[in-house]
């Protein structure tokens, strides 16, 4: 069952390392995310993979004092997202449960909401694979394409968002 957001939802974010370990590992080991996850590496994940998992996502946080967050709703996890910096540019992204992912829109449009009130974040990039045929939703946010391009040995589909 996927969900839509309840007129009623509240979404926040907060920091990964609130999240248990099980719960990540449990999110992550859902095979439906390598669908279009295509650097998800088979690794089992286990307590000690979130607990790496949590700990780097926290060394961007240490470092460009941003980074990946939690996604709760109505105070329970959904997935984790965000902005991490990449180079000199922040890229979005976001890994719901999948009986969550129809809440992307509006934890997309929160997230963008917030880089437009951050002066670090002049614009956004997403990196999809070519495996995305549906990118309407970018359209409309007015992302634009930009390139492939390659990250860790694999091609993804490069768009930007403005913020300013």
């Amino acid at each position: 069952m996927i969900m839509n957001a309840p007129s009623n939802s509240k979404i926040t974010f907060a920091r990964l390392s609130l999240i248990s370990p099980e719960e990540i590992a449990a999110h992550m080991s859902d095979p439906r995310l390598a669908e279009h996850m295509p650097l998800l590496e088979p690794v089992s994940w286990d307590l000690d993979a979130a607990t790496r998992f949590i700990a780097s996502k926290e060394r961007y946080w240490n470092r460009d004092g941003l980074g990946h967050w939690a996604i709760l709703c109505n105070d329970s996890y959904v997935g984790w997202g965000g902005f991490q910096k990449e180079g000199d540019e922040w890229d979005y992204g976001l890994v719901l449960k999948p009986d969550f992912f129809g809440l992307g829109g509006v934890i997309t449009r929160q997230a963008l909401a917030f880089a437009r009130t951050d002066a670090r974040i002049p614009y956004v990039t997403f990196l999809l694979p070519p495996s995305r045929k549906n990118l309407g939703a970018l359209n409309r946010l007015g992302a634009k394409f930009v390139k492939k391009t390659e990250h860790e040995g694999t091609t993804f589909l490069k768009y930007r968002l403005d913020t300013t």
